[in-house]
């Protein structure tokens, strides 16, 4: 089958290929991928920012994001049948979305939303799956809080803004000139145009703060918290929370939290605490979400999407900052 591989941990490894298709375990579904899109996190693990902990064997399918049709089940499976569409994040050291085919634990794959098609569908696992955990699992977001998500026309900022509003807390977004129409429309109540003001000295009392840029925004981020509230960063540092997360030996949980002691310290000076974030695969809380999609609660914001050769030149818009609002997706089936 074609798909898109890292070669090895690095810029510019990303390369076309024909690959075997994928064996089929007792619980996974084999699924034919008709779209997938790109996260910034497709980057950080070619990269390798992660080697340590998420240790892929080169070469390996890239891919974050499914959506497509069950073509196999393995005979433990029990919940889907071939001829379902499906949407999906596979888990960790399972990824590889960039594909004809994938095989994903059944666990990690919900049916599709029916109001989406395919196509849409594939952009939402990721940060659907990355809102939720942040605002219900992670602060047990509240009617009546008050919550900051910067970057709010990016792909994870949309869905934030839209999730947080269903919860009932009031929503303030960072964004630039062009978009503040659009996060306005997704449910945004206070807007900051960050070419113009600088968050940190018209916001205050804020219960959470999500971060996706890091260094010097997120350490003006912990500034609006009220006290006692929670700066979550999607960007890093990471910390031993993050280490446990993934099963690593303590010594790297003593690594994460040494590299994010300026900030964790910096938090505890004013109150208020620092956590990272790292999302997880789960097909329980895509069916919960998906009900939300189709209630029209949430929707996929999408910037444009590329044919599935073209899916280099999809990840390079991505990475060069080209993004306008929402997400990129790579339509693997035309």
């Amino acid at each position: 089958m074609k798909a898109f591989v890292v070669e090895k941990y690095g810029k510019d490894t990303v390369r076309a290929a024909e690959v075997p298709e994928p064996a089929v375990g007792d619980r996974d579904v084999l699924v034919r991928v008709h779209a997938t899109s790109v996260n910034p996190l497709d980057k950080m693990v070619r990269n390798g920012e992660f080697k340590q902990l998420l240790k892929y064997k080169t070469p390996f399918v890239l891919g974050h994001d499914v959506a497509g049709v069950v073509t196999k089940a393995g005979p433990a499976v029990r919940g889907f049948q071939v001829g379902d569409e499906v949407y999906a994040r596979p888990r960790d050291l399972r990824i590889g979305g960039f594909a004809e085919y994938i095989a994903i634990d059944e666990d990690d794959v919900a049916p599709k939303p029916e109001s989406l098609t395919l196509h849409e569908a594939a952009a939402v696992p990721l940060v659907a799956l990355a809102a939720w955990q942040i605002l219900v699992e992670r602060a047990n977001v509240r009617p009546g809080q008050k919550v900051l998500v910067h970057a709010g026309a990016g792909g994870l900022g949309s869905t934030v803004i839209q999730l947080a509003k269903h919860l009932g807390a009031s929503v303030a977004t960072t964004t630039s000139t062009p978009t503040i129409d659009l996060v306005r429309d997704l449910g945004a109540d206070v807007v900051v145009d960050y070419t113009k003001e600088d968050f940190s000295k018209v916001l205050s009392g804020y219960d959470l703060v999500l971060d996706a840029l890091g260094g010097a925004n997120l350490e003006k981020s912990l500034t609006v918290l009220k006290p006692g509230g929670l700066a979550i960063g999607v960007a890093g540092p990471p910390d031993a929370g993050f280490a446990k997360q993934l099963g690593a030996p303590f010594f790297l949980g003593a690594v994460m939290n040494f590299l994010s002691r300026k900030v964790r310290k910096r938090a505890k000076d004013l109150g208020v605490r620092y956590e990272f974030f790292f999302m997880r695969a789960s097909g329980a809380q895509l069916r919960e979400l998906g009900a939300l999609y189709d209630k029209g609660e949430l929707r996929p914001v999408i910037d444009r999407t590329f044919p599935f050769s073209e899916t280099r030149e999809a990840l390079a818009h991505v990475e060069q900052g080209r993004t306008k609002a929402g997400k990129v997706v790579v339509a693997v089936v035309p």
